[in-house]
């Protein structure tokens, strides 16, 4: 009786032996250059929204425009997060695994390197006819003399002299071993920029406020001092670098298409030492002119105006309200605002709720006048005038919410505790009464000017290292790995035979002529000998 058994199964795969070799082959494809160079096209093709479209960081209302302007597409970018492109999860995804990328292969390639700079030139080949370039020749010199003169020919090169088993003498040379330099010098300095990025954005700051141009002052002491803030994520604001600034005038000019010239804003500035002495040094600030102090850059961004109102109450009170007011229109500079004020002389919280004042409108720095509309038909401030809504109530200033400073409470105008109770253009050194008999005048405008202030502490480095890219590529492209190979063997006759090999480890553009001229000097030479 035969009897079958079957044999068993193979074992399978034990699961930790599968993660293993899943995590070996991703680590291996991660770590690739080609990966490495696909992941910073993918950075590059990433940064471009950031560039094309508003971003939430730098103008918050551009994107709310946009975003309102564009309906079912603004929101399904906002949802791809390309509002905040650098802050978005994908783009900081594609950053490390950039940066894991770099650093996986550059340090096997480095090891490499360094261990073929150490080794000797590789030995000749047995038939130097067969490579690319290829040269040979009798003379009558000893296969000594004929290997003498060939180091002094290739001096410069890396080379050994070796003897066969034969008793033929060789010389091996390499040269161009700068080009995988310059390679390396690229992709460490590439990954030095990454990570001068990531530390100049944990460690740096930015911030934007308005000064008045008459005199304003701004001084770094505090988050506080700030219009906006966007610190890093190692910054909280206390302990920025100490300095003030003085804006004493500003000056614009113009193109007759309305199109700015020039902005450049005078200032007074102390920093270091300078701050316990009270000492003011000038700065002529231009837009493309930053303020460098105190490890800190102050950038001139950008320039509005101020209205100037003179309220008088109907008990002969006087107050004053000077605001800036927000451009509207970039190229005339129409500007739209809220100058707020509340009644003097009234103590009682409620009554003074009901009172308080707000004059908002347009703002035409050169006035002209369509029928009853006001506009503006230049940026500079020529003809100043302003078209005003006036209202009276509460402003919900004692909320404690905070609100824009260019506009009004628009739940208040709703609930109907904020009224409309006047409405007219007025130029300068004119005024409106109202009911209560409450004049109004207008007294024309100051400058503005909206500063940024940059610290970066890696910038420096950012620098160094966006030179060494350029220095490193420049390496790499220049410069052509290429050996060359010399066998002298002696003949029975006493002759010695000289042959020349040559290889391109590159592209071998170029290597062509160059070794034809060396093999002719060296067997020419022979020849002659």
């Amino acid at each position: 009786m035969v009897t079958t058994e079957t044999p068993p199964a193979p074992p399978s795969r034990r699961p930790a032996g599968a993660a293993l070799a899943f995590l070996r082959n991703t680590w291996r494809g991660l770590t690739a250059m080609r990966t490495a160079l696909t992941l910073l096209f993918l950075l590059a093709l990433g940064a471009m929204p950031g560039a094309l479209l508003p971003q939430r960081s730098l103008n918050a209302t551009k994107v709310d425009e946009y975003i309102a302007e564009n309906g079912r597409w603004g929101r399904f970018l906002d949802g791809l997060q390309f509002f905040d492109v650098y802050a978005s999860t994908w783009f900081s995804a594609i950053y490390v695994l950039l940066f894991v990328s770099l650093v996986g292969c550059l340090l096997p390639r480095t090891w490499e390197y360094f261990r073929q700079m150490r080794a000797e030139p590789v030995l000749t080949p047995r038939n130097l006819a067969r490579m690319p370039h290829h040269a040979t020749g009798e003379t009558t010199l000893a296969p000594e003399d004929v290997v003498a003169h060939a180091e002094r020919r290739l001096k410069g090169w890396r080379r050994t002299v070796r003897v066969e088993a034969d008793g033929a003498r060789t010389v091996s040379a390499e040269r161009g071993y700068l080009r995988e330099t310059g390679n390396l010098v690229f992709h460490f300095s590439l990954l030095g920029l990454l990570i001068a990025f990531a530390l100049g954005k944990m460690f740096g700051y930015e911030g934007q406020v308005i000064v008045p141009a008459n005199g304003g002052q701004f001084c770094n002491s505090g988050v506080y001092n700030y219009d906006s803030f966007r610190p890093g994520l190692r910054v909280d604001g206390t302990d920025l670098n100490q300095f003030c600034v003085k804006v004493d005038g500003f000056d614009a000019t113009y193109l007759h298409s309305g199109q700015a010239e020039s902005y450049r804003a005078d200032l007074e500035y102390q920093s270091g030492d300078d701050l316990a002495t009270g000492t003011w040094r000038p700065y002529r600030l231009e837009v493309n002119s930053p303020l460098r102090t105190a490890g800190d850059r102050v950038y001139l961004i950008d320039h509005g105006y101020t209205p100037l109102f003179t309220v008088t109450f109907p008990d002969g009170q006087v107050r004053t309200g000077s605001v800036q007011w927000r451009p509207v229109n970039p190229v005339t500079m129409a500007s739209e605002g809220a100058t707020k004020f509340d009644p003097p002389g009234v103590t009682d919280p409620e009554q003074r709720r009901k009172s308080q004042l707000a004059i908002t409108g347009l703002l035409a720095p050169t006035a002209v006048f369509r029928g009853e509309l006001l506009d503006s038909a230049f940026p500079a401030a020529d003809d100043p005038a302003v078209a005003v809504d006036v209202y009276r109530g509460d402003l919900g200033t004692d909320s404690g919410r905070g609100q824009s400073i260019f506009s009004l409470n628009p739940q208040m105008v709703e609930e109907g505790k904020l009224v409309k109770v006047a409405r007219q253009n007025l130029r300068v050194g004119e005024q409106l009464t109202l009911d209560d008999g409450t004049a109004i005048r207008f007294d024309g405008v100051r400058d503005w000017v909206a500063l940024q202030v940059s610290h970066d502490p890696t910038q420096v480095w950012v620098l160094v290292f966006a030179i060494l890219v350029i220095v490193g590529l420049g390496l790499s492209l220049s410069i052509k790995r290429r050996r060359v190979w010399v066998r002298a063997a002696a003949r029975e006759d006493g002759r010695t035979v000289v042959e020349v090999g040559g290889l391109a480890r590159t592209d071998q553009a170029g290597y062509g002529e160059e070794f034809t001229g060396l093999s002719r000097d060296l067997l020419a030479k022979e020849e002659k000998s």
